[in-house]
């Protein structure tokens, strides 16, 4: 009898309104969670939402309750090294990594993906 495999979740974090971001994004990426909607939830976060998260402290918050929560969270590193917070990110545990291969892999492969 094979084990089933986990029911994973990638949400691509592209938007930079701070609503969209705490009404949507991480509030479904946490409920998704906690509430075992899903079994691994990661947040792809590319482009302008590095920006915030650095910027805006209610969004930052927000994304550290996730953390908590197990709601994995990576950053583009291009995106995160051109607008210099690498290292903000990094600091509250988001890995960052070049995206555009495991972008296309996910694509590939039919994996569940919610693109914001």
């Amino acid at each position: 009898m094979s084990t089933p495999q986990p029911q994973r979740l990638t949400i691509l974090w592209t938007n930079p309104d701070p609503v969209t971001a705490k009404e949507m994004v991480l509030l479904y990426a946490m409920n998704a969670k906690t509430r075992a909607w899903w079994d691994e939830v990661t947040v792809v976060v590319w482009g302008a939402p590095a920006l915030m998260i650095a910027e805006n402290k209610e969004v930052r918050e927000a994304v550290e309750q996730n953390i908590a929560a197990g709601v994995r969270f990576s950053a583009c590193k291009k995106c995160a090294d051109d607008l210099g917070v690498a290292d903000i990110l990094t600091g509250l545990g988001i890995e960052t990594k070049y995206w555009g291969e495991p972008l296309t892999e996910l694509l590939r492969s039919g994996a569940k993906l919610l693109s914001i």
